[in-house]
């Protein structure tokens, strides 16, 4: 019997082993150095797939750093509670985010890609300082709440380039309530006058 001709359907789970790999790869990579074809390559997929399903490499990664995270909430969870422990629940806050393997894996991704490509930096930039940090610190009533997000979002993306990316001794092995105890006082420094 002749093989059928044209498109044959993806499997299933094509698109989130594209999704996946994507992730690894940017991570890896970073955006300007990952490519569809190295990204289709570690699927094991077509090429032709990519543009199929995310319209080429930009929407890929749009779709692999998209943050699931409901931020209203998070705001929420550290802005109640007592003011004098607001920079140590931003730090937990922050590390649960980065300790679980999907979260290290999509920040990984944005770490690596924001230090080469615009539009990853201002993913980041957004989601840290607008959509969580000058929130934050705004809940203290100070002027200038957009400076102190913008430091402490300093503080945290340096620990998490350090912690997850170039991965230095032995802050790499350090306890989150470590860190919380360590660079909580920092943030609050930066968040509560």
């Amino acid at each position: 019997m002749p093989r059928p001709r044209g498109r044959r359907p993806a499997s299933e789970g094509t698109r989130e082993r594209i999704v996946v790999s994507a992730r690894a790869e940017f991570a890896d990579r970073g955006y300007d150095a990952a490519t569809l074809r190295g990204i289709a390559r570690r699927a094991e997929v077509d090429p032709a797939l990519l543009h199929h399903y995310f319209n080429g490499k930009a929407g890929l990664f749009a779709e692999v750093v998209a943050i699931p995270l409901d931020t209203s909430a998070i705001v929420k969870s550290i802005n109640d509670g007592p003011t004098a422990e607001l920079g140590q629940r931003v730090v937990r806050t922050f590390l649960s985010v980065w300790e679980s393997p999907d979260g290290r894996d999509r920040f990984v991704a944005l770490i690596r890609s924001a230090l080469s490509n615009e539009q990853a930096a201002a993913a980041l930039r957004e989601f840290l300082t607008r959509e969580l940090l000058t929130k934050v610190a705004a809940r203290s009533g100070v002027a200038d709440a957009e400076l102190r997000a913008s430091l402490a979002a300093s503080h945290l993306v340096g620990l998490a380039i350090v912690r997850y990316v170039v991965m230095i001794e032995p802050l790499v092995h350090a306890s989150v309530d470590e860190l919380i105890s360590l660079v909580g006082p920092t943030l609050q420094n930066y968040l509560v006058p």
